[in-house]
């Protein structure tokens, strides 16, 4: 055994990198709970009405710690009075994460701030430990600790995952509905009982009271904080519809505007005798101004981001056909990461002339056509729900003919791609959708 130093350099983020961070990925109804949060906290912010008449601070002769001047401390209060107030899925794990060694608690926040809506992790391991300048396994070690905590289910990569984590604290980790969910999930899916009871060499009876276990379960741990599900949803952009041109703007009524509060910049200009009350403002105008510049540079993003989709599926708002676009093109036409990429359409909306979109939508992987284009998953599925719609009832269309009319059209596919979109629409196989013919019968 021996004593030994030494020097590395490790890559961490500051807290105002998280901040930062925290603000991009942040749904619009999220980040108004945020806004509140950082109104309450600091003295120096105020939400900024364009109507307000201006008041002058030459009459005030004190200032104290904790009050605002009366119109600033109504209007932040008609704000704060009209939030929804909830606690949210991350206030509600780092509550019960507390207790964790305070070495981890970057690493905590971090894991905990890439949960989605749903409660599921979506930044691999390896992408955290880089970021953050620690290992991997310490990142899984971290992660396997959060996935103790409520609501069961947490903090899963995906839902096979998650399902097993809820077996797993049910005392069923061993038990028949986990090998089912471990090794059968797409046949739960489909009902498939009879195949599943024979794979796994046991009655039918067992693998339905297994299934019952199953569809107990909860998918999405993470719905019970769920922003969207809790307090409806709000676009972060509007798309507007210009004669052939697509206007994109920020949605400006969601977000109040904020500002430094001028009374407490005029008092730090002042010589006073209470040094620590002045030191304290200072600091707060510092996290003041940090904070406005990381919501101007998300505004910034999202709007960027926003247009970049709106460029590229241009098709889709003239004629509802979405083009394969995937987040790695945008990151590189805008000169970022792709991870923040991700982080800027998470949970985001946009309202468009047809309709309101969760931006995600707009990424979809395609399939190449005979003229080396390519087309979208979607727009393949809806290919195939309007021939399966013009079959011939009694002789309808099996896989392999649907692929030869698709490939007459230019698109390729392959069988079982047909067969797995035909199963995502809820479409039943040739032999289940073919209608007999009725024979009259004479007297």
């Amino acid at each position: 055994m021996q004593l030994s130093t030494k020097l590395s350099q490790q890559q961490l983020l500051s807290p105002q990198m998280q901040q930062g961070l925290q603000l991009l990925q942040a749904p619009m109804m999220e980040l108004r709970q945020l806004v509140s949060q950082e109104l309450i906290a600091n003295p120096m912010l105020e939400e900024e009405f364009s109507n307000a008449p201006e008041t002058s601070a030459s009459s005030e002769k004190e200032l104290s710690l904790y009050e605002n001047p009366n119109d600033a401390e109504e209007r932040r209060r008609y704000f704060l009075e009209s939030q929804y107030s909830v606690e949210t899925l991350a206030e509600a794990l780092l509550t019960q994460s507390a207790g964790f060694p305070k070495k981890d608690q970057p690493l905590v926040e971090c894991i905990i701030g890439n949960l989605d809506a749903a409660g599921y992790l979506g930044t691999s391991s390896a992408e955290m430990a880089a970021s953050l300048g620690v290992s991997e396994q310490r990142v899984e070690e971290t992660i396997t600790k959060i996935q103790q905590l409520d609501p069961p289910g947490i903090a899963a990569r995906d839902l096979k995952e998650c399902l097993l984590l809820q077996l797993e604290r049910k005392g069923k980790g061993n038990g028949l509905s986990s090998r089912m969910v471990k090794h059968y999930l797409p046949e739960l899916g489909r009902h498939h009982y009879e195949e599943i009871a024979t794979a796994l060499r046991v009655s039918l009876e067992d693998v339905l009271q297994a299934h019952k276990i199953i569809a107990a379960l909860e998918p999405h741990p993470g719905r019970a904080y769920g922003p969207v599900e809790n307090q409806g949803v709000m676009s972060d952009v509007i798309v507007l519809a210009d004669g052939n041109d697509l206007i994109v703007r920020p949605n400006e009524e969601a977000l109040p505007r904020l500002r430094l509060n001028d009374h407490y910049k005029e008092f730090l200009s002042t010589e006073v005798e209470n040094k620590e009350l002045q030191n304290y403002l200072r600091e707060k105008i510092r996290n003041g101004k940090q904070f406005l510049t990381h919501v101007e540079q998300r505004q910034k993003t999202l709007l960027a981001v926003a247009r970049e989709i709106v460029k590229r599926q241009h098709a889709f708002f003239r004629i509802g056909e979405l083009t394969p676009l995937t987040m790695a093109e945008v990151a590189e036409t805008l000169d970022l990461h792709p991870t923040t990429i991700g982080r800027a359409i998470a949970g985001k909306y946009m309202e468009t002339p047809r309709g309101l979109f969760p931006w995600k939508y707009f990424f979809t992987t395609g399939l190449q056509k005979e003229d080396g284009t390519s087309v979208s998953n979607d727009t393949v599925k809806q290919v195939l729900q309007q021939l399966i719609a013009q079959e011939n009832k009694h002789h309808p269309l099996s896989d392999q003919e649907i692929v030869d009319q698709l490939e007459a059209q230019g698109i390729l596919v392959a069988r079982r791609t047909i067969a797995n979109y035909r199963e995502q629409l809820k479409i039943l196989p040739k032999n289940l959708r073919r209608q007999q013919k009725t024979v009259g019968c004479r007297l």
